[in-house]
């Protein structure tokens, strides 16, 4: 299975990620994490990447295209894939597109976990992460709906989209998100 997480920061893609993987056996393949990473190590791709981080802004395409490249080409990834985080914008989603439709391997389906702003903020801003600062969480929270919203209409559009209410218990959203991925094992 082959599939993208999408949902805005702070909705719980890490923490339903992490349970999804163990079930159906995928890679996770997180450009946060993956650029956090790279950030902490100081690598060239790090640096870059925390010019934008650190004060809210979306990593520009090319360097996250990059990273995703290179991971989907590991092969640990041949088996199936959750994407979190990517893409966030059309044009990821269009390379992301283009990649996959080389190896014809393309997505199974796109899951938006759905929370409201409220509840967002009051996670981010819980986290006690370093970069999760009032005006980063803003940036953040504006860049998704600016950038990332209108994925929804392009997967909706390729019959690819399912969307999940992402409120409730850690299990109640599992329990939503495994009724639709049990049917594309």
């Amino acid at each position: 299975m082959r599939l993208v997480f999408i949902g805005p920061p702070g909705a719980g893609k890490g923490t339903q990620a992490e349970r999804i993987i163990k079930r159906y056996a995928l890679a996770h393949l997180s450009t946060g994490d993956m650029l956090r990473a790279a950030r902490d190590a100081k690598t060239p791709i790090g640096v870059e990447a925390d010019k934008y981080m650190s004060t809210g802004q979306l990593v520009p395409d090319s360097v996250v295209i990059g990273v995703i490249a290179d991971r989907l080409a590991q092969p640990d990834c041949k088996g199936g894939y959750l994407l979190d985080g990517f893409p966030r914008t059309i044009a990821q989603a269009e390379a992301l597109d283009k990649m996959l439709a080389e190896k014809t391997t393309p997505l199974d389906v796109v899951v938006e976990l759905r929370v409201p702003d409220e509840e967002l903020f009051k996670r981010l801003a819980g986290r006690g992460r370093a970069d999760d600062t009032e005006d980063a969480i803003k940036q953040r929270l504006i860049g998704y709906s600016n950038q990332t919203k209108p994925l929804l209409d392009y997967y909706g559009k390729q019959s690819l989209l399912k969307t999940v209410d992402g409120l409730g218990t850690i299990d109640d959203i599992f329990a939503r998100v495994t009724t639709i991925l049990d049917t594309y094992k």
